[in-house]
């Protein structure tokens, strides 16, 4: 098979005697370096960003791109040069240093191949076909042109649209000053794209066509791509499960049309109880099994010495896992191990047991930086309430001589500002009341005034987990707890964003499915924060436009 576009091949030397896995600074001493580092330029979907490189490899290279344009670690991408070259290990040291100057391009492996059918290559005959195996990545430059032509015309496509439609290019007016997209703006966008479709194609407009609607939608605006789906559109049509914004307009225009109220089905193959509750691989050191396992729990329960108690603790990690998973004996975790109830610091080394270091520390390291301001950033677009309003002052620290309502420290205002952009959603069964933002704001944190007993809070039924904040005033908290089935596991943390880090762990350390009405705040810190199980749950439309706000 052969393409009548550039042919791309692998850089390659005929004559390489001795390779190695790592460059010397003496391999690279074109390249510029500071503090013991050399800085690269690197581009990704249009983004130009610099990386700085401690270990001049190949594998280091893709992680430091993987992360600084925060693209999922399970992503295969590749590296290519100024002149859509590919960069492979086996010439990594060389390339670099003589081309130390230049824009390095990281492209994902899923979005070429997507293109793969799309490309002329593809349309050969068989008689075209050459007898020898294509070149390594051969005809890159053609499927990589064909994605972007797609996504060109899908992108002036809606354009047209909008610029037809009544208040259409007052939208296109107002993103050229300030490339942002509000809720409204973007329910504007899609119900303006949802009727240009029925009026073309009727009520059920065909795949292909929702598809390009969604791409056009993120191409124009890039804003709204989420860069942690596959293809960034999803949250606006994703033909596999037929859902998102896009799908959503059309089932309610469907229903009106047709004067029923038919029952949303999802043919999606993710799996919607992936999360907390999925029982995962233990992989710990020196874990205790029968006699000696029982010896352990045994000892743990008369145990005050907390060294013993955390050793103890991690070697029966296995068997507590296999307890919260077996249906009969969950209820009775906590009889087993009782020294969640009085020792500080257990829950989060379970979480740790499960996930590793990295994954543990997420939340406290994107926290000041990166999540925060972002969160404050989006809530002020949103329609002010008496609450919404209380919890932006409060976590801006300016009350501006309003009534308090809620008193929160800045930290946990910011946090509960989460469920005002991702507030609980109906449960589609109409004996069910709908939980308002209020309600749900109580299910993740409740103030207990420290001069009360502690015995009250123990009387409680509430299954999903919270945090008790123990103290003379909301914004003056000295003790943090997680309930769980009315028993008080006391917190490590003095802060309130560690104590709603333990929240979040406690789900997964205790297998609890998430509460209903936080699920999608839950699910949002989850897969964009935590990086779980990224692309293996089910996650709405409103939480991946909200990432692609946050992380755009």
């Amino acid at each position: 098979m052969t393409c009548s576009r550039h042919v791309v091949t692998s850089y390659h030397r005929t004559n390489l005697r001795h390779h190695h896995a790592h460059c010397t600074r003496a391999d690279l001493r074109s390249c510029v370096w500071t503090e013991n580092a050399m800085l690269v330029k690197v581009q990704y979907r249009g983004k130009r960003k610099y990386i700085k490189l401690h270990d001049a490899s190949y594998a280091a290279f893709l992680e430091q791109a993987k992360e600084k344009f925060m693209i999922p670690r399970d992503t295969s991408i590749l590296l290519m040069d100024d002149t859509s070259t590919e960069l492979d290990e086996e010439v990594f040291c060389e390339v670099l240093g003589e081309k130390s100057d230049i824009t390095w391009t990281v492209l994902e492996t899923s979005a070429l191949n997507d293109s793969l059918a799309l490309s002329s290559c593809d349309t050969m005959s068989a008689n075209d076909a050459p007898t020898l195996p294509p070149p390594k990545r051969q005809c890159i430059d053609a499927r990589q042109t064909s994605t972007d032509d797609l996504s060109l015309h899908a992108k002036e496509l809606v354009q047209s649209v909008l610029e037809h439609m009544p208040g259409g290019e007052k939208i296109l007016a107002e993103y050229k000053r300030k490339p942002e997209i509000t809720d409204q703006t973007r329910r504007k966008i899609v119900n303006m794209t949802v009727a240009a479709m029925i009026e073309k194609h009727g009520s059920a407009p065909p795949m292909e066509v929702r598809t390009r609607c969604a791409l056009g939608i993120v191409t124009l605006f890039p804003c709204l791509r989420d860069p942690y789906s596959q293809k960034g559109y999803e949250h606006f049509f994703d033909a596999q499960s037929n859902e998102g914004y896009i799908a959503w307009k059309l089932k309610n225009i469907q229903r009106e049309l047709s004067g029923g109220d038919k029952r949303r089905r999802s043919s999606s193959s993710r799996d919607p109880s992936r999360g907390p509750e999925s029982e995962r691989e233990v992989t710990a050191e020196h874990q205790l099994d029968g006699e000696q396992c029982l010896e352990a729990m045994s000892l743990l329960k008369h145990s005050t010495d907390e060294l013993q108690v955390f050793i103890k603790m991690r070697e029966t990690f296995q068997h507590r896992q296999k307890l919260i998973h077996d249906a009969e004996m969950s209820s009775s975790v906590l009889q087993h191990f009782p020294r969640f109830l009085d020792t500080k610091g257990l829950l989060l080394q379970d979480f740790e047991l499960l996930f590793g270091e990295g994954t543990a520390n997420k939340l406290i390291e994107k926290w000041g930086t990166f999540l925060k301001p972002k969160i404050l950033k989006e809530a002020r677009n949103l329609t002010k309430t008496a609450l919404l309003q209380s919890l932006l002052n409060s976590a801006e620290d300016s009350l501006d001589g309003q009534e308090d309502l809620i008193g929160w420290d800045g930290d946990m205002s910011t946090l509960l500002l989460l469920v005002c952009l991702l507030p609980p959603q109906a449960s589609g069964k109409r004996s069910v009341r709908k939980v308002s933002i209020q309600e749900a704001v109580n299910h993740v944190v409740k103030f207990h005034k420290s001069c009360r007993s502690l015995q009250e809070v123990q009387a409680t039924d509430q299954r999903q987990p919270y945090i008790l904040a123990v103290g003379t005033a909301r914004n003056a908290i000295h003790d943090y707890y997680v309930v769980v089935d009315g028993n008080l596991i006391p917190c490590k943390a003095k802060s309130s964003i560690a104590a709603f880090d333990e929240l979040f762990k406690a789900h997964y350390v205790f297998g609890i499915s998430y509460d209903q009405a936080l699920h999608n705040m839950y699910t949002f810190l989850q897969t964009t924060i935590y990086n779980i199980d990224i692309g293996l749950c089910h996650e709405s439309p409103r939480v991946k436009e909200l990432r692609a706000k946050i992380v755009n």
